[in-house]
């Protein structure tokens, strides 16, 4: 048995059928001891009443003895007539004791107790015991058993129909939750046979809904991997054959003697070999961060310590576009448990790009905060900033979809891919936040340094 429906609606009738079952043995249980205790109750009644009609035509308990086995009652059943009943006049004296008591024997107190009173004209004239003989079944004939058996045909009946209503509700539901299961498994194999960003239809918000949106959220996330893959393919490759084709082509020359060699040509290929180096160095980088094997010298350093670095590396290229590096950090400020190499690495990036995209007469400000239990390291610009369509993608690798921010010539393309890298190799977030003609600020959070 394979299919998921079949064993739910199997499933469900099961279920089903075991309550409608227990229901109606339960039901008719409890009903029919609560019947027999009702006739029992009321031919007790009727038989005590009659024995106080009796009292009162004839004035004693006289040949009450026979009246009593002979006739128990005018529609007593014989098993009533079976059960032991004991009679006694108003002092306790046993009137008929039947198998239990002898005449004119008193009744004991715990008898007593338990015995029905006989009242004439509101003066108690005699005690009836009834003994608690277990009851037996109905006769076939009598109305009490007809009752009985149309009853357990309507116990029957009600069963036969919850069960049927399970089984409908069962197969509905069932198909309900198979369907959507259906789907996702023709789904996940038209995705592995390669159809990429396929999606499923969401029908319900429950557990299966959530699934199917899961499932749409991850095809969407390979088709968009795969497309970047082999953007990334195609940019690597150009990066790679620009500086190479260069090369080549002056090496080339020189070997067949069609340049001299001459110090310009030679500075030439020295600069488009280092550009090379770079992209190669930070493709390196960056797949020993997706690996979880880019290595980490970690030690405590202060944040404003890093600031300061960076912008004295920077500080003559900033001197030469007119544009001003301000350093600040708070005074409370902890420090962080960093590699200073490898943030230094992150810091220079995010300035490099700062001072690209910032024009004359602009500022660059490098600060530092603490917030809760982390560190804010922000690099802020007045430069052009950056699109609003572009902010999601700004760390994606080889993303050149920003017009206001496009890669230069010379530059990799992954500058900042690797920063995200980076800081997130030590446990901490990076993200942006850029406004069209007001700047850029690039925020990075880090965890405190452990006191």
């Amino acid at each position: 048995m394979r299919s998921l429906t079949v064993k739910l609606t199997l499933a469900f009738l099961a279920v089903g059928l075991i309550g409608a079952l227990l229901v109606a043995l339960i039901v008719g249980l409890q009903t029919r001891s609560a019947f027999d205790r009702f006739v029992l109750d009321n031919y007790q009644a009727n038989f005590v009443a009659r024995m106080g009609e009796y009292f009162q035509e004839n004035g004693s308990w006289d040949d009450i003895g026979a009246i009593v086995v002979a006739r128990p009652g005018p529609r007593a059943r014989p098993e009533l007539a079976r059960s032991s009943v004991v009679l006694a006049d108003a002092d306790g004296r046993v009137v008929y004791g039947g198998r239990q008591y002898q005449p004119n024997e008193q009744l004991p107190r715990y008898a007593m107790e338990k015995a029905v009173p006989v009242e004439v004209d509101g003066e108690t004239v005699g005690w009836i015991l009834f003994a608690a003989d277990p009851y037996s079944a109905p006769p076939a004939d009598t109305p009490e058993s007809a009752f009985l058996e149309r009853f357990r045909l309507a116990v029957v009946l009600s069963a036969l129909g919850a069960t049927l209503v399970a089984l409908l509700l069962g197969i509905l539901l069932a198909r309900t939750i198979s369907r959507p299961v259906r789907e996702l498994t023709v789904a996940t194999q038209r995705v592995a046979q390669g159809e990429l960003g396929h999606a499923v239809a969401v029908r319900s918000q429950d557990e299966v809904g959530e699934l199917a949106q899961s499932f749409n959220q991850m095809s969407a996330d390979l088709a968009r991997a795969s497309q970047l893959r082999r953007q990334m393919t195609a940019d690597i490759a150009h990066d790679l054959r620009t500086p190479l084709s260069v090369i080549l082509g002056y090496t080339e020359a020189l070997s067949d003697g069609k340049l001299p060699g001459n110090p310009e040509i030679f500075e030439i290929m020295h600069d488009e070999a280092s550009h090379l180096k770079i992209l190669i160095d930070d493709l390196r980088t960056l797949s020993l961060a997706d690996a979880g094997e880019l290595s980490l010298d970690r030690q405590p350093t202060p944040p404003l310590l890093m600031l300061e670095r960076t912008a004295a590396a920077h500080a003559a290229e900033a001197e030469s576009k007119q544009i001003r590096i301000r350093v600040q950090a708070a005074d409370d400020v902890p420090s962080v448990d960093v590699d200073p190499e490898r943030m230094a690495q992150v810091l220079g990036n995010l300035v490099s790009n700062a001072l690209r995209y910032t024009p004359a007469d602009g500022e660059i400000s490098l600060s530092a905060d603490s917030a809760a239990d982390e560190v804010h390291l922000q690099v802020r610009d007045t430069g052009q900033g950056i699109t609003p369509e572009a902010l999601p993608n700004i760390f994606e690798r080889f993303y050149r979809g920003n017009a206001a921010r496009n890669i230069q010539e010379g530059e990799s393309g992954l500058g900042l891919a690797i920063a995200k890298s980076l800081v997130e190799a030590h446990g901490g977030r990076i993200w942006v936040e850029s406004k069209l003609g007001v700047g850029t600020t690039f925020t990075i959070a880090l965890p405190g340094s452990p006191a």
